[in-house]
């Protein structure tokens, strides 16, 4: 069975954006939660910095859903080359 590019791509974009989201968002509002989580992503995020406010909690979004968007696209288009086809 192959997986459609598209749903995949869209599925992992909303959910490790919404990760992103509700880390950066609680990180403001417990100082502390999240911390190592969040440095590695400014690590890999240029511009990237959790503790700006809301530029942040923006900023770390849209870098995970672009990210995580063309990472399950490769990752399902991956699969679909080396799955048997039926």
């Amino acid at each position: 069975m192959k997986l459609s590019v598209k749903a995949f791509a869209i599925s992992a974009a909303i959910i490790w954006g919404l990760a992103m989201l509700l880390t950066t968002t609680l990180n403001l509002l417990y100082p502390g939660y999240g911390a190592g989580f969040l440095a590695a992503m400014s690590s890999v995020y240029p511009g990237f910095t959790p503790s700006l406010g809301v530029k942040s909690i923006i900023t770390g979004t849209l870098y995970g859903v672009v990210d995580a968007g063309i990472a399950g696209a490769v990752f399902a288009w991956l699969y679909n080359c080396f799955v048997k086809s039926t």
